[in-house]
């Protein structure tokens, strides 16, 4: 049957998304969701949704959701572009903007996306080495090259860029695009926006899956000058109009203009991940400093991918890669303090068996 696939897509590697437990007993701590539900006035308008709508085409602008996060972000709207969630728009953007003969740059230990994406387009790309202390190395983009892209706080590393970095990079490639992927960044510090007006080379992509606690809903969003997301919706249209369906326009609304139940909702997380920092601590865990939802952790006496099975055979998922550099780390979510009590409970006693057999 491969006589019908294209050459080019002949042993493609794609993306594999986090594990989705199909079992409903379970404590999932593998795809940093929030653990919260989303917004009360969300949760209404999903109860009070006019069916009679969903014959209709939805607005193909989707002018509510993109005045709404005009207002939240005080820009204009023609500077916001919103799409199915951030992976979407963020590929919408690859499929735009990089598209020179000059490889693009990315970090070594981030998103494997962006190398699917890149290969999927046909986009030539070097990935640049992240230090011994997993953060970026600024001079390594200051080479040539056909566009950056690089998520701050980073991924599955967890460790946030102070703003001067993320500026430096961008001041240093002013003749190609850079996007800053902010999936986390409400739960880390300052964020590229404030660069929006200064650099008119800078796209900063954000989404409503983590903070916003709608990652079922598919809602993500880049905000840029007016020009680049002009250049992006000429993209949408030519792709598919209608990408926004009626009820995610009307519940992102509902979910931006509830500034207070947001903001509290990441003060718990940050409360509860710096408790959890802690809890690791007085197990012997190391790990980075993270300014997202999730702890990237490792143990120098126990391996990271027989503490996975251990975890996952008693329905706790979190996300363990084995990759080059991180095959020592779990990826550690942070859920409900509950949640965590739960982990911390079963690593604790995982832990005294060991000792015990060692004794013996």
């Amino acid at each position: 049957m491969s006589r019908y696939i294209r050459e080019r897509y002949k042993g493609f590697q794609s993306y594999t998304p986090g594990e989705q437990p199909k079992e409903m007993e379970y404590i999932k701590l593998n795809t940093n969701e929030s653990p919260f539900p989303p917004a009360p006035g969300v949760c209404r308008r999903l109860k009070e949704a006019d069916m009679e709508r969903l014959r209709l085409y939805p607005d193909p602008t989707a002018a509510p959701l993109v005045n709404a996060l005009a207002d939240f972000y005080h820009v204009n709207p023609d500077q916001v572009f919103v799409g199915v969630g951030s992976d979407d728009v963020l590929s919408m953007c690859f499929l735009t903007f990089f598209n020179s003969e000059k490889p693009i740059f990315f970090p070594d230990i981030t998103y494997s996306f962006y190398s699917v994406w890149a290969d999927l387009y046909r986009i030539p790309y070097e990935c640049q080495k992240l230090d011994e202390d997993f953060k970026l190395v600024k001079e390594d983009y200051y080479k040539e090259n056909g566009g950056v892209i690089f998520p701050n706080p980073n991924a599955p590393t967890g460790i946030y860029e102070d703003l001067s970095v993320v500026e430096d990079i961008i001041a240093h490639n002013q003749d190609v695009i850079v996007i800053v992927d902010e999936a986390y960044i409400d739960f880390a510090g300052r964020s590229a926006l404030e660069l929006i007006d200064k650099y008119d080379n800078l796209i900063v992509v954000q989404t409503f899956s983590k903070a916003r606690s709608m990652a079922g809903m598919r809602i993500g969003y880049a905000i840029s000058n007016p020009t680049l997301i002009k250049y992006l919706n000429d993209a949408k249209y030519s792709f598919n109009s209608y990408t926004m369906n009626q009820t995610s326009i009307v519940c992102g609304v509902e979910a931006v203009k509830d500034r207070e139940y947001f903001e509290n909702g990441v003060r718990k997380i940050v409360e509860t991940r710096e408790w959890a920092k802690e809890e690791l601590t007085k197990l012997g865990f190391t790990y980075l400093d993270s300014g997202s939802n999730f702890i990237f952790a490792k143990h120098p006496e126990y391996d990271a991918k027989e503490l996975f099975e251990a975890l996952k055979a008693h329905d706790i998922y979190v996300r363990f890669w084995g990759s080059e550099r991180i095959e020592q780390y779990m990826r550690i979510t942070i859920g409900t303090r509950e949640e965590m009590e739960q982990l911390f409970a079963f690593l604790k006693k995982y832990m005294w068996r060991g000792s015990e057999q060692l004794q013996k």
